[in-house]
């Protein structure tokens, strides 16, 4: 059994505890039209205006990083990954999110796509956002309703910021 868990192979034992399993998307790419770049490179250029200005020089290197990092990612298109659920938590490729790390879960829809959000019992440990297909919602957010209670998803306002910002 540990040499087929270390090879990557599953057992009848793992087989059976797997509960639910599903692809998607690691994240919702929005569109973004040649004004988002065109604010993006004049608040940009501002803040690096600014900065040369007051003589902050490590403050415009990292201006310069940020906005490079957000064109890069803007255009690289999201991973599809593997989820599924166990009785020992939520596994997203290789990583497991033992559901013990968790107090609550709840479900978001954000315009056609449909995700669960963990919030973690650690005061500053971040969340957990896992998209799902519409079809099989029903099965995921039972196999979690067993395990985790459900509140309302409210967005903070990290998220209302980069949900506005379309990143």
């Amino acid at each position: 059994m540990w040499y087929n868990l270390l090879m990557g192979k599953k057992s009848r034992e793992s087989k059976k505890s797997e509960i639910v399993n599903w692809d998607a998307e690691e994240y919702v790419a929005r569109d973004k039209n040649g004004g988002w770049y065109v604010g993006l490179i004049l608040v940009s250029g501002g803040l690096i205006a600014l900065s040369i200005y007051l003589g902050w020089w490590s403050f415009t290197v990292l201006v310069v990083l940020s906005a490079i990092a957000l064109i890069i990612y803007s255009v690289r298109p999201p991973r599809v990954l593997h989820y599924s659920l166990s009785d020992k938590g939520l596994s997203e490729g290789n990583r497991l999110y033992d559901y013990s790390e968790y107090k609550s879960f709840g479900v978001y829809q954000d315009g056609e796509h449909f995700a669960i959000m963990l919030t973690p019992r650690k005061r500053f440990s971040p969340g957990v956002t896992v998209y799902f297909p519409k079809e099989s919602g029903e099965k995921i957010v039972d196999a979690f309703g067993v395990r985790l209670p459900m509140e309302e998803v409210k967005l903070d306002f990290l998220d209302k910021i980069v949900k506005f910002l379309r990143i």
